[in-house]
């Protein structure tokens, strides 16, 4: 079996690409934008992990006290769009986790093109975001980053 075809397949049913938001005070739209793409597995699949991290060339493996598994994760914007963005668009997801890549690509391609720091891209990025994962838990609610947005003089 092609193994980068068995890596698609896997993050079709493991994997998560993800927005998440942090407020920092010296940014001047006062939030941070970090993409990420991760894979979990129970300590008795580390094995898997480390053949996913060798076949991208990027990315670290990490222990979650919060869920008790290894996370396979890339957070690194450039290794995201030379290396993962790449193999799925090659290797395409076949479940709603297909929606999830496409947005995900659009906003790692606004952060690289540094829109993020731009408020009007930014408000745009949070829209992006939360229509991914939608089942998934947040540090913040969308009002919450937008209204620190609508403060600030456009």
């Amino acid at each position: 079996m092609d193994f980068a075809m068995y890596i698609s397949g896997f993050v079709d049913g493991e994997g998560c690409f993800c927005i998440s938001f942090n407020f920092r005070e010296k940014l001047k739209t006062k939030i941070e934008v970090r993409p990420s793409f991760a894979v979990s597995q129970n300590k008795r699949n580390l094995d898997v992990l480390k053949k996913i991290r060798d076949y991208f060339g990027c990315g670290n493996i990490r222990f979650s006290k919060n869920d008790q598994n290894y996370k396979f994760e890339v957070r690194n914007i450039s290794e995201l769009r030379r290396k993962i963005i790449p193999h799925f668009k090659s290797y395409p997801l076949q479940t709603t986790k297909r929606a999830d890549f496409q947005i995900f690509e659009e906003i790692c391609d606004l952060v690289a093109r540094t829109k993020h720091r731009n408020p009007i891209y930014l408000k745009q990025i949070i829209d992006f975001a939360y229509q991914m994962n939608i089942s998934g838990k947040r540090r913040y609610k969308k009002a919450e980053l937008l209204s620190v947005l609508d403060k600030m003089k456009i």
